[in-house]
C-alpha cells in the first residue's frame, strides 16, 4: 500500500507554486517583525524611566512567553488539523476544527489569566526570588495588566494559526500592523506624554490584544473563507476533532511550557548578578529576536506546507518543500547573523543602557550571531515540519531534555564562573544537540508514517 502511495504522488501536480510560497511567507516575515517590536517597543519606551523599568518589563515578558506558548501550541494544534483536511478537500472537518480550537484556546486563557491576577506577586517572587522594590514594582504593574491581555491574545493567535493553514497570511500581517499602530500609539501617549511609565506600556499591549483578538474573530467568522466559524456563539463539543487538535497541541504545549519554564529558572540565576546584567540579558534577547524572524516566518509556513502535502498524502513534496524552506531560512539568517556580529555595538547602543550593561549585552550578541547561524535553523525551524506530520510527541521529548539536560544544567555549572556569558554558552550548547537530533530524524524519515486525521 506504501508503495502505491509513492507511486502516485510522483505524479502529482506541485500543492505550492513558488509565488504561492512567496505570498506566503513574506507577509509572515514582516508580520513575525511586527509582533517582536511590540515586545521591543515596552522595552525601548520604558528605558526613559529607568533600568528598573527596563527589568520589570523584561522579567514578565519572560513569564508571559511561558503561557504565550502554550497558547500558540494549542493553535498549532488546530492549524495542523485543519491544514491537513484541507490538504484532503475536506473543508467541512476543517472548519469544525477551528470552531473547536476557539473555544478551547479561550477556556484555557482565561483560567490562566485569573491564576496570574491572583497570585502574580507569588509567582514573581517564586521565580525570580528577591527583587529590587523598584523592579518588583514595575514587574507588578506590568504583570496585572499583561494577564488581562491573554485571553486576547490567545483568540488573536487562533485565528492567526487558521487563516496561515489556508496559506493566507496577510491577514494576520495586516492584524499585527494595526496592533502595533494602536501599542505604539498609546504608549508614546501614556509613557511621555501622561508619564505612567511602565502602566502605559501595559496599557498599550493590553489595547493592541484586545483589537487583534476583535478583528481576528470577525475575520474568522466570514462565511467566504475556505475555512470560517459558523454560529461560534452557538458552543458544540466535538471529542473527536477536540483529540485531534490536542494530540498535537498538548506535546506542542508541554514542549513549550517546559522550554519556557527551563528558561525562568535560568533567568533566575541572571537576576542575583544585578540589575544591569538582567537589562544586558533583556535587551540582548530582544535584538537576537530580531535575526530569529525570517526562522520563525518559515517555521510557521512549515505548518501549512508540510501540513496540506502530508494531508494530501504526499510524503515527497513535503521533503521537498522543507528542503527548499531551510535553505532559504539559511541563507536570511546567515546574512542577518554576520550584520549583526558586526554591528552589535551601534545597536545596542540605540536602548541607553550604561557601559557596564552595553559590554555584556554586545559579547553575548556576537557569540549569538555565530550560533544562530549555524545552528538556530535546524534547532527551531526543522522540528515544525515534523510538527506538521503529526511528529509531536518526538520532538517535545527531545527539546524536555535537551532544554533540562544542557541549557539548564550547564547554565548551573558555567554561571558561577563567566556570569551571564555562561547562561548563552548553555543555550549554545542545547542548539548543537537540538540540531543533530532533528536532523537526524527528518533525514530517518519516520515522521513520514505519523498520522493526524
Amino acid at each position: 500500500m506504501q508503495e502505491q502511495v509513492a507511486v502516485q504522488t510522483d505524479v502529482r501536480p506541485p500543492l505550492f507554486s513558488g509565488s504561492a510560497l512567496r505570498r506566503l511567507i513574506i507577509p509572515l516575515v514582516i508580520e513575525q517583525f511586527l509582533a517582536m517590536t511590540i515586545g521591543m517597543a515596552d522595552t525601548m519606551m520604558v528605558t526613559s524611566v529607568g533600568e528598573h523599568a527596563v527589568s520589570g518589563v523584561s522579567l514578565v515578558d519572560n513569564i508571559s512567553i511561558l503561557l504565550i506558548n502554550i497558547f500558540s501550541a494549542l493553535a498549532t494544534g488546530g492549524a495542523v488539523v485543519a491544514a491537513q483536511y484541507l490538504g484532503s478537500r475536506d473543508e467541512p472537518n476543517a472548519c469544525a476544527a477551528a470552531k473547536q480550537l476557539f473555544y478551547a484556546i479561550a477556556a484555557l486563557s482565561t483560567a490562566m489569566m485569573a491564576v496570574c491576577l491572583l497570585f502574580r506577586e507569588p509567582i514573581l517572587r517564586l521565580v525570580f526570588g528577591t527583587l529590587d522594590d523598584d523592579v518588583m514594582t514595575a514587574a507588578m504593574t506590568y504583570f496585572l495588566l499583561t494577564s488581562i491581555s491573554y485571553p486576547f491574545l490567545a483568540v488573536y493567535n487562533a485565528g492567526a494559526a487558521l487563516f496561515r493553514s489556508m496559506g493566507n497570511s496577510k491577514v494576520s500581517m495586516f492584524a499585527s500592523l494595526l496592533m502595533n499602530i494602536v501599542n505604539i500609539g498609546l504608549n508614546a501617549v501614556l509613557i511621555y506624554g501622561v508619564g505612567i511609565g511602565v502602566a502605559g506600556a501595559g496599557f498599550g499591549t493590553l489595547a493592541s490584544r484586545l483589537v487583534g483578538a476583535l478583528l481576528m474573530t470577525w475575520l474568522i467568522c466570514q462565511p467566504h473563507n475556505p475555512i470560517h466559524i459558523s454560529g461560534l456563539f452557538r458552543p458544540e463539543l466535538q471529542n473527536q476533532l477536540v483529540k485531534k487538535i490536542l494530540r498535537i497541541g498538548v506535546p506542542n504545549g508541554m514542549e513549550n511550557g517546559m522550554f519556557q519554564v527551563g528558561k525562568l529558572m535560568v533567568l533566575g540565576l541572571v537576576t542575583p548578578l544585578g540589575t544591569s546584567a538582567t537589562a544586558a540579558n533583556a535587551i540582548a534577547n530582544s535584538v537576537a529576536a530580531m535575526v530569529n524572524v525570517p526562522g520563525n516566518a518559515v517555521s510557521l509556513s512549515l505548518i501549512t506546507v508540510v501540513g496540506q502535502c502530508m494531508g494530501a498524502g504526499d510524503s515527497r513534496q513535503a521533503v521537498g518543500y522543507t528542503r527548499k524552506l531551510m535553505t532559504i531560512v539559511y541563507l536570511s539568517m546567515g546574512a542577518l547573523s554576520l550584520s549583526l556580529f558586526f554591528a552589535a555595538g551601534p545597536v545596542v547602543s540605540f536602548f541607553g543602557l550604561t557601559p557596564a550593561a552595553a559590554r555584556m549585552a554586545v559579547e553575548v550578541l556576537r557569540w549569538c550571531s555565530v550560533f544562530t547561524a549555524v545552528f538556530w535553523p535546524m534547532s527551531f525551524v526543522l522540528p515544525n515540519a515534523l510538527r506538521a506530520a503529526g511528529d509531536a510527541r518526538f520532538t517535545m521529548i527531545v527539546s524536555m531534555f535537551s532544554m533540562w539536560v544542557f541549557r539548564v544544567g550547564f547554565s548551573y555549572l558555567l554561571v558561577p564562573y563567566i556570569g551571564l556569558l555562561g547562561v548563552w554558552i548553555a543555550m549554545f550548547i542545547d542548539w548543537v544537540l537540538r540540531t543533530a537530533v532533528f536532523l537526524f530524524r527528518f533525514l530517518r524519515g519516520r515522521w513520514k508514517t505519523k498520522t493526524v486525521i
